[in-house]
């Protein structure tokens, strides 16, 4: 079987949302909690691009 060349120059995309600015943990679970305490569905990006960025952080 011939070895696999991998080219490190193309990695994987980020799975952390890009349009979420820098925040610590804590900043992040208080945005989401006031994002889903009046439920506003245009909002909905919002709160899956935080519970994303949480999910990350949690594994």
């Amino acid at each position: 079987m011939p070895d696999i060349q991998i080219d490190r120059a193309h990695m994987a995309p980020s799975i952390l949302p890009a349009d979420l600015p820098e925040l610590s943990d804590d900043e992040c679970l208080a945005r989401l909690a006031r994002a889903v305490e009046t439920p506003d569905s245009t909002r909905l990006d919002e709160v899956a691009a935080l519970i994303g960025r949480l999910a990350v952080t949690i594994e």
